[in-house]
């Protein structure tokens, strides 16, 4: 081709197919300019995402997500468009890889702790939300009209529906989800500090307030990762007279917690100086449930923040003993998914003292590397996939 006139085309993609094409995307004048804008728009209606397309052991396969270029989707009635920023990544996405809450259908884009700003709005949704900076949590919807749902318990409707695992999540350029279960965001968070306030957080809070924790007696966490570091936060201002005691895996975790707070922290093993009240379990094995069984007072309460717990270690179970640590009325108690008013609360509540949640960044192809990471326990507060800028 000989014409050196040119017209350039800004398509603005980010696979890396898209972008040679960019880079070198010249548009001859005797193609027309229209090719090129037909070609523009095509393009422009594809998104990067990662795909969970079977369930495998983290142990062997360290690859579970693949990265794939899809159709931008378009929002329904009642539905908006979300321009992905940030999404958290939670070990909750590792039970679905490995199976222990698996998704219903394969393809599944996880995630659910996603923040972005609403670009598109489907009909029936007003045109103020357009532009509103809004993250999705794990609740993605609920029927609404069951007994749970009537009575500020939709958390544990039958139709409950989950990000990431139900529906679509955030490990994607865009999503879209019922504008009734997404949430005005905070403006003193960054959309990395956000992400992880929208289930570590929510389902923290929740914790607590299932703990019903009084005056006196310490409060307990066992492991020391992206709930418990904003737990322990909040607690320091909710209660500032309240010890607050912390069991982790290792002595980088302790003195994490030392840091932000915490009166005393050792190994899940070690006996605390004094038992506790109340102990939020937040990890995802029974060795740490049975040693706070025998470190709560008469009457104290374990609450266990997880949704699945592994095998692994399963036949620990049997060495609990009745009177030593179940009687007393002593009591266990489960958390089971969030409401949208936990969410709403907490963010709230978390802006006003301000949180500062401390995060690990990934771009959205290291996903599989911070996925490992938190599979072997290599953590620093809550990891968070960079999907785009800040808006």
């Amino acid at each position: 081709m000989t014409n050196s006139r040119y017209t350039v085309c800004h398509l603005g993609i980010e696979s890396e197919r898209r972008k040679a094409q960019e880079k070198a995307g010249i548009c001859w004048e005797d193609q027309g300019i229209n090719d090129c804008l037909e070609e523009e728009q095509l393009v422009s209606k594809r998104m990067k995402a990662l795909h969970l397309e079977r369930l495998v052991d983290l142990r062997i396969e360290q690859n579970p997500l693949r990265l794939v270029e899809l159709a931008i989707p378009e929002p329904g009635p009642g539905e908006v468009r979300i321009r992905v920023a940030t999404c958290g990544v939670c070990h909750t996405e590792l039970d679905e890889i490995e199976g222990r809450t698996p998704p219903p259908r394969l393809p599944v884009i996880p995630g659910h702790q996603a923040v972005g700003r609403i670009d598109k709005l489907g009909p029936q949704v007003s045109a103020r939300r357009l532009g509103e900076r809004v993250g999705l949590a794990w609740i993605f919807s609920a029927c609404g009209h069951c007994r749970w749902c009537r009575s500020e318990r939709e958390n544990l409707c039958p139709e409950f529906r989950a990000t990431g695992r139900d529906v679509a999540g955030g490990y994607a350029e865009y999503l879209v989800a019922p504008a009734d279960f997404i949430h005005p965001l905070p403006d003193n968070f960054s959309a990395a500090e956000a992400a992880p306030l929208l289930c570590a957080g929510a389902i923290g809070y929740r914790s607590l307030r299932l703990a019903q924790l009084k005056s006196g007696a310490p409060l307990g966490l066992t492991g020391f990762g992206a709930s418990a570091h904003l737990i322990l936060q909040l607690v320091r201002q909710r209660f500032p007279d309240l010890p607050v005691f912390v069991f982790a895996r290792s002595e980088r975790e302790c003195q994490f917690a030392r840091e932000l707070g915490a009166a005393w922290a050792g190994n899940t093993e070690e006996l605390a100086p004094e038992l506790m009240q109340a102990i939020i379990d937040t990890t995802p094995v029974w060795k740490p449930v049975i040693s706070a069984l025998r470190q709560l007072e008469p009457g104290g309460r374990l609450v266990i923040n997880a949704i699945r717990k592994e095998n692994h270690d399963r036949q620990l179970l049997a060495e609990i003993d009745y009177p030593r640590d179940l009687w007393l009325e002593k009591t266990i108690q489960s958390v089971a998914n969030v409401s949208r008013a936990d969410v709403r609360e907490f963010l709230s509540m978390a802006a006003e003292i301000p949180l500062r949640p401390t995060v690990e960044e990934y771009q959205l192809e290291k996903a599989n590397q911070a996925l490992l990471e938190l599979k072997n326990r290599q953590i620093r507060g809550a990891k968070v996939l960079r999907i785009g800028p800040d808006e």
